[in-house]
């Protein structure tokens, strides 16, 4: 196979790089049992039994903070084979990279994608329809710094990307062999910085998920203090501002990433200068409308934090989001552990209500996501270095500590992928 151009300088690997990463992708490491722990994302389904008698077999790729800059103690992407509730992982594969700190799978399940915080480029993967192992298929650049989160458009032709320190929006073709082709369009966002002196220096796009009807993009850009609506032209991967191009959050909230209800028009942020949960409406037209704020942390929380993730429950009825204690990535966060908050939904208004506030057993959960089942959700530590798992009371929302803990370096994402060799 021939891969894409490769380019030297900014961290980014070169030909003979790709090569040895190539090489390394196909390595089995020694088969080791790990911890009943699991993490998933929200479009992860549960295994199911398919053609032959055969069961579907569920693999979780664990991306990390690698880098010296980042005190990362993280490998690259693992690759881990899980049980069908996510109570058990056995270790496939190490692939060694820098800072694969979000992961996205193509509508097909055949192809895996990183982007590589801190850096300039995307990398993409051959999943193995047996094991799951991925076998590397080279990088291309964003167009911008510190690609910080992805998503594969509807049609299944591009890949979207958020250049976080760049304050741009990127779309790159999807090959036919998996492979990405060069930027085919870079969006910069508009507007005024927010006030805070450091971390709102210009336009920051910290997630572009696309809206549930997949017609738009949704943007939270934390150093506009604004949410973005795009549109991608799926022939061409031209990028526009929509109908209702932006809302303002409120002055330095630092918007970082939303939540969609799965059946009601609701949608939730969780805002990382002012550690706030933030409630929206929204319309077919991708407009948003404010109608609810609240503090991600309980009223005892005195000291600085920081929102990390949040997340809707697989039947819409809570909220779930996480607070990382101290100033930012460069503060060590801690000594006590951090906190999930959970948060019930009015079915009426979707309004939200504080349920209670659980420790994550660790320090710096900067992602969080449900299991296959949806019945356990798993908290990355970032920098105590575990994935812990937790129970979730279907009626009240509630967490319970359960199954033993995942030990792995700087854990950043987690993705579960159903192995049913569906687009084979």
């Amino acid at each position: 196979m021939t891969l894409p151009d490769s380019h030297a300088g900014h961290g980014h690997p070169g030909t003979s790089a790709i090569a040895a990463l190539s090489r390394r992708a196909m390595v089995t490491l020694p088969v080791a049992a790990m911890a009943a722990g699991q993490m998933t994302s929200a479009a992860a389904q549960p295994a199911a039994a398919q053609g032959a008698g055969r069961a579907a077999r569920t693999v979780a790729y664990v991306g990390s903070r690698t880098t010296a800059e980042r005190e990362g103690e993280g490998k690259g992407i693992e690759v881990y084979e899980v049980g069908p509730h996510g109570t058990g992982w056995t270790l496939l594969q190490t692939v060694e990279l820098d800072n694969p700190t979000f992961l996205a799978v193509d509508h097909t399940r055949r192809f895996l994608y990183a982007v590589h915080g801190d850096f300039t480029y995307a990398s993409a993967y051959r999943i193995d329809p047996d094991t799951g192992r991925l076998t590397a298929l080279g990088t291309q650049e964003t167009g911008g710094r510190n690609p910080a989160h992805l998503a594969v458009d509807p049609s299944n032709r591009f890949l979207v990307v958020a250049n976080h320190s760049s304050g741009s929006v990127a779309t790159l073709p999807l090959r036919k062999d998996g492979s990405l082709g060069p930027v085919a369009d870079l969006l910069s966002l508009p507007g005024e910085p927010g006030p805070h002196r450091t971390d709102q220096t210009g336009s920051k796009p910290h997630q572009v998920p696309f809206s549930p009807d997949g017609r738009f993009i949704v943007v939270p850009d934390k150093g506009l203090d604004r949410i973005f609506t795009l549109t991608l032209d799926a022939t061409s991967g031209k990028l526009s501002l929509g109908p209702v191009p932006s809302v303002a959050t409120r002055e330095m909230a630092g918007p970082r990433h939303i939540a969609f209800h799965p059946r009601r028009p609701f949608a939730y942020t969780i805002d990382e200068l002012r550690s706030t949960v933030t409630v929206y409406r929204h319309t077919g037209r991708g407009a948003l409308a404010a109608v609810q704020i609240l503090s991600s942390t309980e009223s005892t929380m005195t000291g600085d934090s920081r929102g990390g993730e949040i997340a809707v429950s697989p039947d819409g009825r809570f909220v779930y989001a996480s607070n990382r204690s101290g100033a930012g990535d460069s503060s060590p966060g801690g000594p006590e552990p951090d906190t999930l908050g959970v948060f019930a939904v009015s079915a009426g208004t979707g309004m939200l209500r504080p349920v209670g506030w659980t420790s994550t057993e660790g320090i710096r959960p900067r992602f969080f996501c449900f299991g296959p089942d949806g019945h356990r959700l798993f908290a990355a530590n970032e920098r105590s270095h575990t994935i812990v798992p937790f129970d979730v009371d279907r009626t009240s929302g509630t967490l319970r500590r359960a199954g033993e803990v995942v030990e792995t370096g700087s854990p950043v994402c987690v993705l579960f992928v159903r192995l049913d060799h569906q687009g084979a």
